[in-house]
């Protein structure tokens, strides 16, 4: 997963605020504007994104250049893209290490939550500058989810599996253990499950 295409993730997680002035509603069980929107299904997500591409695609210049710039869109991101940004670099079992000793610097999780997430960038971020890819809420992804899939995956870029009715979450959240908050630990849910534990961050990818 070394080499991906031009993307963006986003900085934090989606907030119930920008929800709100999204969809004009805030489904969330833990009502609070700077806390991550959760109760959303990833068919939900995709009515959110229907509105927020509907202004047309966002210019990110080029590398190097003035000139040329890549028409982008807002989606969630594939599991590549979302692993590999919120490893920023590393290899070990979170973005901080391998030992869950400091895990609660990084990450609301069963430990430190009070049982609730908690407004987004209140913790330390990864190396790139990313919050709460730790715990707070799960976070979807575009991606079908296929068990084996990355045992027979292409190594560069891998787009995800073509078949399958789930679809993957990655990071955990606020009721779950830090071992299950591994930057490599994924989990599935139909498309249509909604929860309090589950939101999600927006990538800007290049449109087709």
């Amino acid at each position: 997963m070394e080499l991906l295409k031009l993307f963006c993730l986003g900085k934090y997680e989606v907030t119930q605020a920008q929800w709100q002035a999204v969809m004009g509603n805030n489904p969330s069980e833990f009502q609070a504007p700077a806390n991550p929107v959760e109760q959303v299904s990833w068919e939900d997500i995709q009515a959110f994104l229907a509105k927020v591409n509907a202004a047309g695609p966002r210019l990110v210049p080029a590398a190097g250049t003035a000139r040329l710039a890549t028409e982008m869109k807002y989606a969630l991101p594939t599991e590549a893209q979302w692993e590999y940004a919120c490893r920023a670099g590393t290899t070990t079992a979170f973005c901080f290490g391998d030992s869950p000793a400091i895990f609660g610097q990084y990450g609301w999780f069963t430990d430190n939550s009070g049982g609730k997430t908690h407004p987004i960038g209140g913790l330390k971020p990864n190396a790139w500058g990313l919050y709460d890819v730790h715990g707070n809420v799960w976070e979807w992804c575009a991606d079908r989810y296929d068990r084996g899939y990355y045992a027979n995956s292409p190594t560069d870029d891998p787009p995800g599996p073509t078949s399958g009715s789930d679809r993957v979450h990655r990071g955990g959240g606020w009721n779950t253990q830090s071992r299950h908050c591994r930057l490599a630990f994924r989990r599935s849910f139909a498309p249509s499950y909604r929860y309090s534990h589950l939101g999600f961050r927006l990538a800007l990818v290049p449109t087709e």
